[in-house]
């Protein structure tokens, strides 16, 4: 596009987490052409004011309502499961379907987001999740048999599939850039805040009658949606979709409101233009969506390659299977009783959830890639060691902590990187006419490889035992690793619309801008 805008990187500033920014950006091999000099003549654009941040912070937190929703569905049906298994009867093949459907079927909505997202805009498609999801939840809730409870589990997976696909993009799109990192990292936090209160919900309900708790804990799911319809009166519509509709003024409107300063506001309001094809610097004849991703330019295919890539091993290093099925692994473990199970995911969920803060702290300071290093090394030698302790040292009590510590760590250094970071870069790394589409991709691929771990990870540790099951999926997260180091470039800093700039050589798009041996120079400098 030949469009160089600011280096979004200013003097000293400070990140909606309170994190320094600083002035000069470290990494800068990809992109040449935004010099140091740059970064220091234009760091004025970017003071942000305390009310502005509270805007855009309170935009992030109402927009990720929905990731509430998936993560509480993932966290209560772990320790649900028990009861329906005891009061619907089901079989291990039936159990396996119903956890794994939600996910498989959450692609319907991921892909239908992209193009609902496009047509009737950011805000409303996450109010169409809402409703969706409450008519699916509100069925499983009274399911007086097996196939009733699976009529609200697709019902539910749909909703939550157009949830986890548009709010990133929305984020992405009215965050500034100094912040974006860290406020496109919401949905992940409130995925795992859904994920602890599903914990505690399955915790607190467990001694309710059997026909009667996993009921009240499905029911207690629908609570968020409701904040969501109130959320719809008080955040914007995404200024970038606004341009692509033409509605430039009201897209001038909420840049002002999430920019304080006039001058970047009309600068921002030009790169969205000519990103979009509707300024006057860019009049081309556009080809339809679809048919440009099914046939991608080079850097359009660079792209993709990053953005379906990250998050297919986002979910196939098995972060479902721990999660879903943390009371199963516990039990092989050795630990005993239903309480004792219960209490043991809660720890894994607090985990999790600590750790997704240090990842808004960090993911705007370190940058994408080192997180992505930190994370992806530690799954590989927590699974490894999981496995190891499964395998090897039987039900004692070395082989219960070790299991415990090896599953705990899994989360925490996947709740560092690969979590976030998976949908930060999905959601800026696309240009504005394909985003909502690509990203919708992006989270079908995601949606599918959980669903597959999911829905085989019983049959499959049955065949060669719960133990072989984390070797495999260490070995995964050990060609992770790789992927990061070849395909992933930082994208920290940038606007969305430099971003794309970076897809532009291949040879600097392969070699990225961080070298692994820089991960140990940051971490040893923090």
């Amino acid at each position: 596009m030949g469009l160089v805008g600011v280096q979004e990187n200013g003097n000293g500033e400070m990140g909606l987490s309170g994190v320094p920014l600083g002035s000069k950006n470290k990494y800068r091999r990809m992109d040449s052409e935004l010099t140091e000099e740059d970064d220091a003549s234009q760091s004025h654009h970017h003071h942000v004011s305390n009310s502005t941040k509270k805007y855009v912070f309170a935009c992030a937190v109402f927009a990720s309502l929905n990731s509430v929703l998936l993560g509480y569905d993932v966290g209560v049906m772990s320790g649900a499961i028990i009861f329906i298994q005891e009061d619907l009867k089901i079989t291990e093949v039936q159990e396996e379907v119903l956890v794994g459907s939600l996910s498989i079927v959450s692609l319907l909505g991921s892909l239908a987001g992209g193009r609902t997202s496009d047509v009737i805009g950011r805000k409303w498609t996450m109010g169409l999740a809402a409703v969706v999801f409450q008519t699916g939840a509100a069925i499983m809730t009274f399911a007086p048999s097996f196939q009733i409870l699976m009529v609200g589990r697709l019902l539910a997976g749909v909703g939550i599939g157009f949830g986890v696909m548009i709010a990133p993009v929305y984020i992405a799109e009215i965050s500034p850039t100094v912040a974006r990192g860290a406020l496109t990292s919401f949905p992940e936090i409130f995925i795992n805040l859904g994920i602890l209160l599903g914990y505690i919900s399955n915790y607190a309900f467990s001694s309710f009658p059997v026909h009667t708790n996993w009921r009240i804990m499905l029911a207690v799911g629908i609570l968020p949606s409701v904040f969501i319809g109130f959320a719809l009166f008080i955040i914007p519509e995404s200024p970038r979709w606004l341009v692509m509709k033409n509605r430039v003024e009201e897209a001038r409107s909420v840049l002002l409101k999430t920019n304080e300063n006039e001058s970047e506001v009309e600068e921002r309001l030009a790169e969205i233009q000519l990103a979009a094809g509707t300024g006057d610097a860019e009049n081309h004849e556009e080809k339809a969506v679809w048919r440009e991703l099914l046939k991608p330019s080079p850097s359009l295919r660079r792209m993709l390659v990053t953005g379906f890539g990250i998050q297919c091993f986002q979910q196939i290093t098995g972060i479902d299977a721990t999660v879903y099925y943390s009371p199963e692994i516990f039990k092989g473990a050795g630990i005993e009783g239903n309480s004792n199970l219960l209490a043991a995911t809660v720890a894994v969920g607090i985990t999790k959830t600590v750790f997704i803060l240090v990842a808004i702290f960090l993911i705007d300071k370190l940058g994408r890639k080192p997180l992505l290093y930190i994370s992806t090394i530690g799954m590989t030698v927590c699974l490894f060691s999981l496995g190891f302790a499964l395998t090897f040292l039987g039900s004692g009590n070395v082989g219960i902590a070790l299991a415990v510590l090896s599953v705990c760590g899994n989360v925490a250094f996947f709740s560092v990187g690969m979590g976030p970071i998976c949908w930060v870069l999905t959601s800026e790394i696309f240009p504005l006419r394909l985003r909502a589409q690509a990203a919708a991709l992006g989270a079908v691929g995601n949606r599918v490889c959980s669903g597959l771990v999911a829905m085989s990870f019983l049959s499959v540790s049955d065949a060669i035992t719960v133990g072989g099951t984390f070797f495999i999926f260490s070995v995964v997260s050990a060609l992770s690793v790789a992927f990061v180091y070849m395909f992933v470039p930082e994208t920290k800093g940038k606007s969305l619309e430099q971003i794309g700039l970076l897809f532009q050589n291949e040879h600097e798009w392969q070699r990225g801008e961080v070298e692994l041996g820089d991960v140990e120079h940051l971490v040893q400098k923090e």
